[in-house]
């Protein structure tokens, strides 16, 4: 199963400036954990497997909270990861 995950430019100079991955998986977790093993130089997950408090993850334009990583994808679903970023 080929799922797209998208990437915020910030994010991508860590992907070799790369904007897109494909993975497989069956679910949201799974894909991210993808992403981790193919790209070295992203982490994405605490030590205790929780999603790092400052990424946000939409599925097909649908923003995830970190309580459903466990959700369902299926071929052709597209993922997109952004840093949510404050300051003032």
């Amino acid at each position: 199963m080929s799922i797209k995950v998208r990437m915020s430019p910030f994010l991508s100079k860590y992907a070799n400036n790369q904007r897109i991955v494909e993975v497989n998986g069956d679910t949201v977790r799974e894909c991210l954990k993808h992403v981790e093993e193919q790209l070295s130089k992203i982490r994405l997950f605490e030590k205790d497997g929780r999603l790092l408090s400052y990424l946000s993850i939409y599925v097909n334009g649908e923003i995830t909270s970190p309580k459903e990583l466990d959700r369902p994808v299926k071929d052709g679903d597209e993922l997109f990861m952004m840093l949510m970023i404050g300051g003032g």
